[in-house]
């Protein structure tokens, strides 16, 4: 095995993370991109960091998700920036549904949660198509089943759906606000 010098070693994961579809961890680096050398997991975190610190105030962030690292467009791009970076981006983001957005709501903030919990906290029936969807996003996935009658399947989040609203967890998800205040925060429609 060969030894190989920051810089070198810097410059193969930068451009890993900028090919790679997917976020990249320490040890996918280390088991597939740096089979050949000689590099410890800490390395590769020291320069990972270094690329943290590199991208920090550019137009793109290299930031951990659930997965591992990936680079991202900053959030915080200012409006007229924004407007011409979005040209570029010919595919149109997709819209969700209020119904698929708060049944993915109740799977990430309850979870395990079964279909029919769901529909008694949302008071109505979840369809097919909503469920249908999660799961091919992956972004929820069947954990088990609860241990009644019927035997429902358990639904839970993946670490798909934390890479793609850009958390490393489950904690990092906002705080729900309390029945009371939220009946107070409504608006009439």
């Amino acid at each position: 095995m060969t030894t190989l010098e920051n810089i070198k070693l810097s410059q193969l994961l930068e451009a890993a993370f900028f090919v790679s579809d997917t976020p990249l961890n320490v040890k996918q680096l280390k088991t597939e991109l740096l089979v050949n050398y000689q590099v410890s997991h800490q390395q590769i975190r020291d320069v990972i960091t270094e690329l943290v610190i590199k991208y920090k105030n550019s137009g793109v962030n290299l930031v951990k998700v659930a997965s591992g690292y990936r680079f991202e467009t900053i959030t915080a791009l200012s409006d007229d920036l924004a407007f011409f970076v979005a040209k570029l981006n010919k595919e149109k983001a997709p819209k969700y549904s209020r119904a698929l957005l708060e049944t993915l709501a109740l799977i990430a903030y309850k979870q395990p949660i079964t279909r029919g919990e769901i529909e008694d906290i949302r008071g109505v029936a979840v369809s097919s198509y909503i469920m249908k969807t999660l799961l091919e996003r992956n972004w929820v996935k069947v954990v088990g089943n609860k241990e009644v009658p019927g035997r429902p399947s358990l639904y839970a989040t993946t670490k798909v759906f934390l890479d793609y609203f850009s958390l490393t967890s489950l904690t990092q998800l906002p705080e729900l606000m309390p029945m009371a205040e939220l009946g107070a925060t409504a608006q009439p429609v």
